[in-house]
């Protein structure tokens, strides 16, 4: 018997369906949203409250699924905790069907599907805008290595338009021996 004989057949792990890769990124920004106290604090993006965040959150994913043709029942709710959950609920619902997940969107970076944009672009407001919801709450969020991975490649590939207006303050500098997380916000022109 030959070691290839031995060994076992062993495949990498199949992509994660649409709705389940969005559940993934919602789940940690969701435990945020559950912890909030206070949705008038003021957050780290100035002149936002947590809720001005969350809105912002749900008013863009709104906005860009109406547009191609997805419109959201939900965005009525005047808890924002609740608002939340019956939104994720609806996106998840959408992606879960493979025509909408594969419906062709032509990205300012080129063609995608909705389904990688909700991933990828909504999917990166999620991990940081988790950040400033939890901020605004006095809370110590932390980004896996993963994320701060996804952000570096992300800041990376949007270049310059990262910083325009709307976007990201510019950069900070970061203190001498800051750790990863100081380093991807100062990024993003947050301080930690």
């Amino acid at each position: 018997m030959t070691i290839d004989q031995q060994t076992p057949d062993i495949q990498p792990p199949a992509p994660a369906s649409p709705d389940a890769a969005f559940r993934d990124r919602a789940q940690p920004f969701t435990a945020v949203v559950d912890a909030v106290a206070d949705w008038d604090a003021p957050s780290p993006c100035t002149g936002w409250s947590a809720r001005d965040v969350l809105e912002h959150v749900l008013s863009t994913q709104r906005e860009f699924l109406a547009a191609r043709g997805h419109a959201l029942r939900s965005g009525t709710e005047s808890d924002p905790a609740h608002a939340w959950v019956v939104h994720h609920g609806e996106v998840e619902a959408l992606l879960a069907e493979p025509a909408v997940a594969e419906q062709p969107y032509d990205s300012a970076f080129g063609p995608s599907t909705l389904g990688a944009a909700l991933i990828e672009f909504y999917g990166f407001d999620l991990i940081v805008h988790r950040w400033d919801i939890a901020r605004s709450q006095g809370l110590d969020e932390r980004f896996t290595p993963q994320e701060i991975a996804l952000i570096d490649a992300a800041v990376d590939g949007w270049g310059e338009h990262a910083y325009a207006p709307g976007i990201f303050s510019h950069a900070l500098p970061v203190a001498p021996g800051a750790d990863e997380q100081a380093r991807v916000l100062a990024r993003m022109g947050r301080s930690s």
